[in-house]
């Protein structure tokens, strides 16, 4: 979807680095494929694919809501040590053209989890080479 000035209304970048999750200092996500979108306005999230995340601890919930580059979203309550947080995750199953990349990639509320990102590491330069080798 694209706003009135053919604008992206979001961008989606890889996190470039690994990535994490914790709930009450355990593990729930873990990925080096993780992916950061971007909306004017709001702050980043970052989507983990599913595969990436211990799905056992997260449990599919009534909550429905919609967004204009997403479609619906499917929300997760999280239980683990007899902790529950409703409205912990979210995902959605066919997101629009511009955000199809996210299909099957889970994101976290930040009020209830620790998101880590490991530091990137650095791309070398290598100076151009007069002749250049072949």
């Amino acid at each position: 979807m694209v706003n009135a000035v053919h604008e992206p209304i979001v961008s989606i970048t890889a996190v470039g680095a690994g990535a994490r999750v914790l709930f009450e200092g355990h593990e729930v996500a873990d990925s080096d494929r993780a992916l950061f979108l971007r909306e004017p306005g709001r702050p980043v999230v970052c989507y983990f694919p599913a595969e990436d995340v211990r799905t056992e601890v997260l449990r599919r919930n009534d909550h429905v809501t919609t967004s204009p580059w997403g479609g619906v979203t499917t929300w997760y309550t999280i239980t683990r040590d007899a902790k529950i947080i409703e409205n912990v995750a979210w995902s959605f199953t066919a997101p629009y053209d511009e955000a199809a990349v996210i299909a099957g990639y889970i994101a976290f509320a930040p009020e209830h989890v620790e998101l880590q990102v490991d530091a990137a590491a650095p791309v070398p330069h290598v100076p151009p080479h007069d002749p250049p080798y072949v």
